[in-house]
């Protein structure tokens, strides 16, 4: 087996076990944050789990850059794209964590083998398999849509978070009522624009590892933002309750 038939095997992989993997999520919630309770085994301090976990991702596709030969204006700019997130989530963010619970090793395992095989899948093609993206792709509509809905999905995002993090001091406890953006019409508009993000990178890549991406960030962070949304309402009495968990007045 070559590795085009080991990579069509993998992502033909990868397509299916989403779906499962969001059936398993919508009946048990991922133990970790909020949702953190005892019976999954050692932990690690949250700051730690988010770097062992997104690190593969933000390490990964600047060396698959430089061990493919697609390296054109369009791969550079797929890559930065990349960079900007994962840089974010695996060097920024967890510093920028106030406390944090502790991490189940095995969510941080699950995770890190998700991200390996991912970067894979999105760097390989990208700069190894697929067709190679050169100065022209920047002027594609496909790259500049989706290249647009990445950059706001990141802005939303990266406004939520922010959000999250200043509603509790360093060594507070306990939960508030988030506010602002699109706070004012869901519970969980961090995990709305990161779903925007990589459906934006889908369409900026025209991959089907882009896809398939964007359909495991779904089948993640949908479940989660159910899970949020009922603890939102079930912990705090004044939770507004026209707020939707995740699509503005629809879900």
């Amino acid at each position: 087996m070559d590795e085009r038939q080991l990579y069509a095997y993998l992502l033909t992989c990868w397509f299916l076990l989403a779906p499962v993997a969001a059936a398993v999520l919508l009946r048990v919630n991922a133990p970790y944050g909020r949702h953190a309770r005892p019976g999954f085994g050692p932990a690690l301090p949250a700051r730690l789990g988010w770097l062992v976990m997104e690190m593969p991702a933000a390490v990964g596709m600047p060396v698959l850059f430089l061990l493919g030969d697609r390296r054109g204006a369009g791969a550079v700019a797929l890559l930065l794209l990349w960079q900007v997130h994962y840089v974010h989530r695996a060097l920024i963010f967890p510093f920028r964590m106030r406390g944090g619970r502790p991490m189940p090793l095995a969510v941080v395992l699950a995770a890190l083998v998700f991200n390996v095989c991912n970067v894979y899948l999105n760097g390989r093609w990208l700069f190894a398999l697929g067709p190679p993206r050169e100065a022209a792709w920047l002027l594609d509509p496909r790259f500049a849509v989706g290249a647009g809905l990445f950059l706001g999905g990141l802005a939303i995002n990266l406004h939520a978070d922010t959000v999250l993090l200043r509603l509790r001091r360093e060594g507070e406890t306990g939960y508030r009522v988030p506010q602002g953006g699109l706070f004012r019409f869901v519970s969980c508009p961090n995990y709305l624009g990161e779903i925007i993000e990589w459906l934006g990178w889908a369409l900026a890549s025209s991959s089907l590892a882009g896809l398939a991406f964007a359909l495991w960030t779904a089948a993640n962070l949908v479940p989660r933002a159910r899970a949020h949304h009922r603890f939102y309402r079930e912990r705090l009495p004044d939770y507004p309750a026209h707020r939707r968990a995740l699509v503005p007045f629809l879900y």
